[in-house]
C-alpha cells in the first residue's frame, strides 16, 4: 500500500517539486492550497495531467485550524510536510504581523493536529538559512541563530515549535534548514529569477535594460529539485532529527547576474542599473553559507547540481518562455 503525503504550499516552487518527487515513489500527494480569485497552479498543472489517479488538491488556509483539522483527518496522511508560507523576506518587513501568523502559529496548529490524534504522522518543518542571519558562515546545525527580518523570527519560531513537539510528545516532527535554493519555478519577485526572465526579455528586445539593488550579498544556492530529496530523506531516516541542506558553496548576487549574462554572450554592465537605495532593507544578511556535512554523513545526501549549471538551466528556461534557444539568444547577444 502506498504512503500518503499531505503537502502545504504545493503550489509553490517546492511543494510542485516535492509533489514530482514523491510520487515518481509511488506515493498518493494531496496538496493544500488557498483558494483565490486568480487560477495559481501553473507549477502543478502538469502533475494533475500525468498522476491523476494519486494527486489532489484541497482548499485551506494555514491561519485557519478548522480546514487544517478537516484536509488533515480527510487524507489521514503518513507524513505532512509543511511548505507554505510567506516566503519572501523583503516583504516581510512590510508585513511582519502577517508573516508571523502565517509562518508561525500555522505551524503549531498542524502539530497540535497530529498530537491530538495521537497520529504516528510524520512531519517536515520547512525552515531557513535567514534564521541564522549575522552567524558568520559555515553555518551548521549548531550555529547560533541572529534574525535580522520578521520573516527569519517566524522561522525561528517554527524551527523550536517543531523541536519542542518532538522532545515533549515524542512526535517524529524534523526541521529542514534549507539554504538558498532556486529553479525555473522560482517566483519573479525573487532576485535568480528577476534576473533571468528580464535577461530574457532583453534578448527578446521587450526592455533594455533591468533595475537591481545591492548585488554584494553572498548565497550559498542549489537546485531546488535537489533539496526535496533531502526533504524526503529526513523524514525517512530513522529518527526524528535536523539537518542544514546547502551546497556549502557561496556566490555572491553580482556572481550570479555576471554568469546569467556571459552565458548568452552579454556584459552584464552594460544592461544592469544599480538603484540601492530603492531596494534597501532595514536590515541586511551579508553572507550565508551552509556545512552539510551531517546531511552527507547520515542521510547520503549532497547537492548534484552546480552553480554554473543552475544559471544556465534558469536561462534557458526562461528563454523558451519567448520561444528562443540559447544558440538563438547568443546570436541575438552579438547585436545589442
Amino acid at each position: 500500500m502506498s504512503k500518503k503525503a499531505f503537502i502545504t504550499g504545493v503550489t509553490g516552487q517546492d511543494g510542485s517539486y516535492l509533489a514530482e518527487f514523491l510520487l515518481k515513489k509511488n506515493y498518493t500527494v494531496v496538496g493544500m492550497m488557498r483558494r483565490s480569485s486568480s487560477f495559481n497552479t501553473s507549477r502543478i498543472d502538469h502533475i494533475y495531467e500525468s498522476y491523476p489517479d494519486n494527486f489532489d488538491t484541497k482548499y485551506g488556509d494555514l491561519t485557519d485550524v478548522n480546514s487544517l483539522k478537516r484536509n488533515i483527518d480527510e487524507v489521514a496522511p503518513d507524513e505532512i510536510y509543511n511548505l507554505g508560507a510567506q516566503s519572501h523576506v523583503g516583504v516581510s518587513f512590510n508585513l511582519a504581523e502577517n508573516t508571523l501568523i502565517n509562518n508561525s502559529i500555522s505551524t503549531i496548529n498542524i502539530l497540535e493536529i497530529i498530537r491530538q490524534r495521537k497520529s504516528k504522522c510524520k512531519f517536515y518543518q520547512a525552515s531557513s538559512s535567514e534564521m541564522f542571519g549575522l552567524t558568520p558562515p559555515p553555518q551548521n546545525e549548531n550555529s547560533q541563530f541572529d534574525p535580522q527580518s520578521p520573516y527569519a523570527i517566524s522561522k525561528i519560531s517554527s524551527f523550536h515549535s517543531t523541536k519542542y513537539y518532538r522532545r515533549a510528545f515524542g512526535l517524529f516532527a524534523a526541521n529542514g534548514i534549507l539554504f538558498n535554493h532556486e529553479s525555473p519555478r522560482r517566483g519573479l519577485n525573487f532576485l535568480t529569477r528577476k534576473v533571468t526572465y528580464n535577461l530574457a526579455k532583453i534578448i527578446a528586445g521587450k526592455i533594455k535594460s533591468i533595475e537591481l539593488g545591492n548585488l554584494s550579498a553572498r548565497r550559498d544556492w542549489g537546485f531546488a529539485g535537489d533539496y526535496v530529496e533531502a526533504m524526503w530523506k529526513i523524514l525517512d531516516y530513522k529518527e526524528p532529527e535536523d539537518f542544514v541542506i546547502s551546497t556549502d558553496q557561496i556566490h555572491s548576487a553580482e556572481d550570479f547576474v555576471k554568469t546569467c549574462f556571459e552565458i548568452v554572450g552579454l556584459d552584464w554592465k552594460k544592461f544592469v542599473k544599480i538603484n540601492s537605495k530603492k531596494y534597501l532593507r532595514p536590515a541586511e544578511v551579508p553572507q550565508l553559507m551552509g556545512d552539510s556535512s551531517k546531511a552527507r554523513k547520515l542521510l547520503g545526501w549532497k547537492a548534484k547540481i552546480k552553480f554554473h549549471e543552475l544559471c544556465r538551466m534558469m536561462v534557458e528556461s526562461d528563454l523558451k518562455i519567448f520561444s528562443i534557444s540559447l544558440e538563438k539568444a547568443k546570436e541575438i547577444a552579438k547585436k545589442l
